[in-house]
């Protein structure tokens, strides 16, 4: 479990890929243009909280832990990255607020799910 730790900057380089990717998912399926620019735009409020979030969560003791770090960095990044979408003129309706703490919450949660599995069966 040390080494995942020492690995923190590599996991949250990993968050924040599947941060872009929701970003990328959902422009794709409402057929918005893909390009770099419109996903950057849909994305970095939501990469500006989970980098805040997870800052706050001191990444080097917490990045592969599910409760409670992970469950704060969810919510967090969920709740401040509709606040900043809105701050900077996009919308936030209903459906977009519950497939947003959806994705996010399987994507961050998941990673973490799947990094402290994999660093138990590392450490037997």
């Amino acid at each position: 479990m040390k080494e995942s730790i020492r690995m923190w900057p590599l996991w949250m380089a990993v968050d924040v890929v599947l941060i872009v990717l929701f970003a990328l998912l959902g422009r794709r399926e409402h057929e918005h243009a893909l390009s770099f620019s419109g996903i950057l735009m849909t994305a970095l409020p939501f990469l500006i909280a989970y980098v805040v979030m997870t800052l706050l969560s001191r990444p080097w003791l917490t990045i592969n832990k599910l409760f409670p770090a992970g469950v704060l960095v969810w919510v967090g990044t969920v709740a401040a990255g509709l606040a900043l979408r809105i701050a900077f003129g996009s919308t936030a309706a209903v459906p977009f607020i519950i497939v947003a703490s959806l994705v996010l919450g399987l994507f961050l949660m998941g990673r973490r799910l799947l990094t402290s599995l994999v660093a138990k069966r590392l450490d037997k």
